[in-house]
């Protein structure tokens, strides 16, 4: 009998060019961490953040990555959206960097990379991740924070 799904989320801040902080928690996995996301680009294939809204995820190999990633099931309109490593996820038509094509990015602390916002330790925060899901499926709500 499989597991039930953990539940998480992540609490988006404000959107900028340089990308969409966020904070992902997953209480009953004991799993806190940053992330990292496109700037909202109104659901744009490729160059904007997805929806906020709960989406399932399932654990998938890559042979890309070489390794596990999340894969979120029934985004709107977009293929292929995962979880993995990765530092920046800047706004590319404006000169910034950016290691995501739509995908949330994991990291143990915010910084600058290439004088843009980014997470850092990214590898280590996302193996920490893999661990913490014990290969389970993950019901994640991305929302916005209340800027009230």
């Amino acid at each position: 009998m499989k597991n039930p799904p953990f539940e998480g989320t992540i609490l988006r801040r404000p959107y900028t060019d340089q990308g969409t902080l966020g904070v992902l928690t997953i209480p009953l996995a004991g799993f806190t961490c940053f992330s990292i996301e496109l700037p909202w680009r109104e659901n744009q294939n490729s160059i904007s953040c997805i929806p906020a809204d709960t989406y399932l995820l399932f654990r998938r190999w890559s042979a890309h990555w070489n390794g596990f990633v999340y894969q979120f099931r029934n985004v709107p309109q977009r293929i292929a959206i995962q979880s993995h490593s990765g530092n920046v996820a800047g706004d590319k038509s404006l000169g910034y960097r950016s290691h995501s094509l739509g995908c949330v990015l994991l990291g143990s602390c915010i910084c600058k990379l290439w004088g843009q916002l980014a997470v850092g330790n990214s590898r280590h925060t996302y193996r920490r991740f893999l661990n913490a899901m014990q290969g389970r499926d993950l019901l994640l709500e991305i929302r916005e924070a209340d800027n009230g």
